[in-house]
């Protein structure tokens, strides 16, 4: 079955270029995944999908659940050892400064993709996601990609250079639908990085130790998504009013759900072998301080 098409954030117009650059000013990263560049496939579904997650985004609450991901597969990833594909690659040290800053970016983000889609894969679920609590009340964070976050940027999911193709192909058949991740389009400009990375990356991810820390990362996930402050109005019968392809939408979801576990650890993995990157907290969030009365009109 061919893959669902994806929106980019260039080519996004209307409702979907305001939702997905309210979601990359909040998310705090320099550009979004494919989980989002499929949902914004189904634009009624993406806004709808945005009103309801939105507001648990910004808060304290959602960063502190990505943390608390992210330092779970750092532990992990030092359980499982030292790739040495860093010092296997042959890169000038402006090379590894702009391959650094890519890990970077994705370690900060993954662990909060994680997240939000169990909210959304539960929500239409008919699950309960999130507690009551009047919105505005939960403690947020400051909007907008942190300074030295590297921009998002990735060599196209179908190079002409025929190794990276078939590199390509093979990172998608291992960790599954929907797309090729845009992780390793990303560290696809430093080919030599990404080949000498995958070579030891993939035996690992065919291990038994590697399946049981995913499955404990999306238990995480679902764990803290289900504690988020506000409840998440999102429902099977939702999605039928939206009359968008609920089956198709739902079976993305769960693949990204299902593959998002192996990429954060992926990432961690790759944070580790550096050793000089922060692990557990690459850019943390300062707290939002603005009146009672803003938070509320925003909110809105």
């Amino acid at each position: 079955m061919a893959n669902p098409r994806q929106v980019s954030e260039h080519e996004a117009q209307g409702e979907v270029d305001r939702v997905l650059h309210e979601m990359r000013r909040t998310l705090r990263v320099t550009g979004l995944d494919v989980t989002v560049r499929t949902w914004a496939g189904f634009e009624r579904f993406l806004v709808a999908m945005w009103e309801a997650m939105g507001p648990n985004t910004e808060t304290r609450a959602f960063e502190s659940a990505a943390d608390e991901v992210r330092a779970q597969a750092v532990e992990a990833a030092e359980s499982l050892g030292r790739l040495g594909a860093w010092e296997a690659a042959v890169l000038g040290e402006s090379q590894r400064y702009h391959v650094r800053g890519t890990l970077e970016l994705y370690h900060y983000l993954d662990p909060k993709m994680l997240v939000f889609t169990s909210a959304v894969k539960l929500a239409l679920q008919d699950e309960r996601v999130g507690v009551l609590q009047p919105l505005g009340s939960a403690e947020r964070v400051e909007r907008g990609a942190p300074a030295r976050m590297m921009a998002m940027e990735e060599v196209e999911e179908r190079p002409g250079d025929a190794r990276l193709r078939g590199l390509f192909e093979d990172i998608e058949e291992t960790v599954g639908p929907p797309a090729l991740p845009g992780e390793f389009r990303g560290l696809a400009l430093w080919p030599g990085y990404l080949e000498a990375a995958w070579e030891r990356l993939k035996p690992r991810m065919r291990t038994e130790e590697w399946a049981r820390a995913c499955d404990a990362l999306l238990e995480t996930s679902r764990r803290l998504a289900r504690r988020l402050p506000y409840e998440v109005a999102l429902s099977k019968e939702r999605l039928e009013v939206l009359r968008e392809d609920a089956e198709l939408i739902q079976r993305v979801t769960v693949q990204s759900e299902w593959r998002l576990p192996v990429l954060v650890l992926g990432m961690a993995t790759l944070v580790d072998d550096v050793r000089d990157l922060e692990r557990r907290l690459p850019f943390p969030a300062e707290a939002r301080l603005v009146p009672d009365f803003v938070v509320g009109e925003e909110l809105r």
